[in-house]
Formats: structure tokens, C-alpha cells, sequence
């Protein structure tokens, strides 16, 4: 898939792993449509790479619907669907106070794994529609995983469970959006340097780090820019599932 000119989404495109892709698509010439809930995030990327923002929730059919509706106008249709939005609330299923709330293992499965799910359908509608390219080629989708989805600690398993379902997810959507020419591929980054680990003191950082067999710290979002890129743009890769981890395989704990 050629990325100039293509119509892109970003979810989650504010800021972390979404605003790198969104940064990477812009630069490479696609027109860059970003989601998010945060409307001051999201229109300060899309001001700076001249992109548009789109205020809304990955579950909300009305406000993806619309979003995506209004991207499938832009460049050469809708080409391109990046599922970057996602939360990672931690509990454990037997705390010390309390069982999990089931509404708390809900919230995860509903916003990760239905949300990823949501927006994959609504993007496949239009990419369905949109003329062939190359390799009789429309579209191509590429959702994030985690490698909590293989290496699940203690306190992930919402978590756990909603990346793993994107994983699984994988396969199955890629077979069946063969047809139309739309491929779907999964990257399960490791431990990234987003935002919400600024926030974590050095110290735990460092100690994170330290984990990592090689190289051994942070992932840089712009490296999952890079895979993302890579799997767009390389029209045999389907149905794949990517660690992106420096072969990190988290502990217990």
C-alpha cells in the first residue's frame, strides 16, 4: 500500500503511540484523520502536521461512524486504519479487599478489544467500497496488541484478555477481509516510553528499562511508527502478529 495520497485514521492519535503514527503517516504524504477523546491533544498534533482531529470514543458508533465517514472523503478514500486508543487499568481479580468489579474487567474489554472491534468494522465498510489499487489492493488495517497478551502479570488480566483478543483477532479478520482486498496485521509493543511512564520517576523507569535484554530501554514510539509503516507499506504481510519488545518476556510481578 502506497502511503501518499492514501486517506488515513489514527485512534488514539493525541499523543503516545498514536501520535507517532499519525506524525509518520503526515510526513509520508497521507491525509491524516485523528481520533480521541481529548480534543486538546488531538487538535494540537493535527495543527502541527496538518492533519484534522476528530473528538470522540472507539465504542461510540455515532461518533467513529462519522469520523471514519468523513475520512473515507479524503485523498483516494479511506486506505489506512491504525488502532492505537486503548487504557490499561490494573486489578487484581482477587485483592485484598475485595473480588475485581466486574464492571472494572468490563470498562477494559469494552474500550480495547470491542472498541478495536468497532472501528475495524466501520473502516472495513468503507474501505470495501473504495476502487482497487495495486494487487487489487483497498486498505489495510493495523491494530495494537501488548505483550501483556502473552506475558499477562498479576493485576492484568482485563488487560491480558483484551489484548489477547486483538491478537486472535488478527487471523480471522485478515481471511475474511481477504476479499476485498483489506489486510490486517497486529503489533504487541513492549514497554514504551508514552506518556503515562513520563510520569513514572526515573528510578522506575530505569528499573524497567533494566529489564529488557537488549537494547536495554524504553521503546521509542517512533520505532512502532516504524513497524506500523512497515506493515502498510509491505503488501504480503497479513494476518500477522509482531512483538516489538527487545525480546523483553515479562515476570509474574
Amino acid at each position: 500500500m502506497i502511503i501518499e495520497g492514501a486517506g488515513a485514521f489514527v485512534t488514539g492519535g493525541g499523543s503516545g503511540l498514536g501520535e507517532a503514527v499519525a506524525r509518520m503517516l503526515a510526513a509520508r504524504g497521507a491525509v491524516v484523520h485523528l481520533f480521541d477523546r481529548n480534543r486538546d491533544a488531538a487538535e494540537k498534533v493535527a495543527g502541527e502536521i496538518g492533519a484534522t482531529a476528530h473528538v470522540g470514543d472507539v465504542v461510540d458508533e455515532v461518533s467513529a461512524g462519522n469520523a471514519l465517514a468523513a475520512a473515507a472523503k479524503s485523498g483516494n478514500g479511506l486506505r489506512i486504519l491504525v488502532n492505537c486508543a486503548g487504557i490499561g487499568t490494573a486489578g487484581r481479580i482477587l485483592g485484598r479487599e475485595a473480588v475485581l468489579p466486574l464492571t472494572d474487567f468490563e470498562k477494559v474489554i469494552r474500550v480495547n478489544l470491542i472498541g478495536t472491534f468497532n472501528m475495524m468494522r466501520l473502516a472495513a465498510e468503507h474501505m470495501s467500497k473504495a476502487d482497487e489499487l495495486a494487487d487489487h489492493a483497498r486498505g489495510v488495517i493495523v491494530n495494537t496488541a501488548s505483550v501483556a497478551a502473552f506475558d499477562g502479570q498479576v493485576g492484568q488480566a482485563a488487560y491480558a484478555a483484551s489484548k489477547g483478543g486483538i491478537v486472535s483477532l488478527a487471523l480471522p479478520a485478515a481471511r475474511e477481509l481477504a476479499r476485498f482486498g483489506i489486510r490486517v496485521n497486529t503489533v504487541a509493543p513492549g514497554i514504551f516510553l508514552t506518556p503515562l511512564l513520563h510520569t513514572l520517576p526515573e528510578e522506575v523507569q530505569k528499573s524497567l528499562a533494566a529489564q529488557i535484554p537488549y537494547p536495554s530501554r524504553l521503546g521509542d514510539p517512533q520505532e512502532f511508527a516504524d513497524v506500523v509503516r512497515f506493515l502498510i507499506e509491505n503488501q504480503y504481510i497479513n494476518g500477522e502478529v509482531i512483538r516489538l519488545d527487545g525480546a523483553v518476556r515479562m515476570q509474574p510481578r
